[in-house]
């Protein structure tokens, strides 16, 4: 089987586990290149910002941060902040990139929050090449939001009707995650406490730093006071982490005994 067969193969075998993203990259591409183009900057800028920085959540941040007073500092921590979680996606996919030769810096640059979950939940049926399937995931799903933000940007030059509130969209997609979460995790109010620690921890500590902090610098402190909480918490969210704590505890001494 020659290259382009081998491809043709693997679009065949992901592309229906692509679609999902394509209706969400869509429109909130969509609606990126809108709220740039309402916000007075080039046609080539979302295309461009979309292309290079494929982080949404980031994007939307930034359309902010280039409207207000330059500073470098904040801007850093922020992307920093806000790319966090791809820490943690990075470790779970060490040996699904296993020896993906050239292809896995490209792999790892577009490793996106939806990207992350097909690559990670889709089987890749037998006779396909695995690093093809991935690398046609991960395109398809950048071609969707780049192309989002293309069909934004050209069409929001258009639009002559008040958009205040259009980023608001982000928010939303972030709410109904949670709501998705929550009802994941159950929805009986006598264990509620027991069942949501992880959602709670969030939501309280985002609007104590809201109080704290105002709504302007909140952002950074809360998500510390979050990762802060979690941690401590989580021999209580993760028993198995407890039970091999206490499982290396009891080894230690008895191969010290062994010496």
């Amino acid at each position: 089987m020659n290259q382009q067969s081998e491809y043709a193969a693997a679009f065949r075998a992901v592309f229906k586990y692509t679609l999902p993203v394509m209706a969400g990259y869509i429109f909130l591409g969509t609606t990126y290149g809108i709220l740039m183009r309402t916000s007075g900057y080039p046609v080539w800028l979302p295309v461009v910002t979309a292309l290079i920085i494929y982080t949404g959540s980031m994007e939307f941040l930034m359309v902010g941060i280039l409207a207000s007073a330059f500073n470098p500092a904040a801007a850093f921590a922020t992307a920093v902040m806000v790319g966090a979680r791809h820490l943690f996606y990075g470790i779970s996919l060490l040996g699904t990139y296993q020896n993906m030769g050239a292809k896995k810096f490209y792999l790892i640059y577009t490793t996106s929050d939806e990207t992350f979950s097909i690559v990670y939940t889709t089987p890749i049926p037998d006779g396909v090449d695995k690093g093809k399937a991935y690398l046609i995931i991960s395109l398809l799903d950048q071609i969707y939001w780049v192309g989002g933000a293309l069909i934004g940007t050209l069409f929001g030059g258009l639009i002559t009707f008040d958009t205040t509130g259009l980023d608001f969209v982000m928010t939303a997609m972030f709410v109904v995650i949670l709501l998705s979460q929550w009802v994941k995790d159950g929805t009986a109010l006598k264990t509620m406490v027991q069942d949501h620690i992880s959602e709670l921890v969030g939501i309280l500590g985002s609007l104590l730093c809201l109080i704290v902090f105002g709504p302007d610098h909140f952002i950074i402190p809360a998500m510390v006071v979050i990762f802060a909480a979690l941690t401590l918490l989580r021999p209580v969210l993760d028993p198995a982490y407890l039970k091999g704590e206490k499982k290396a505890q009891c080894s230690a001494p008895a191969q010290e005994e062994k010496r």
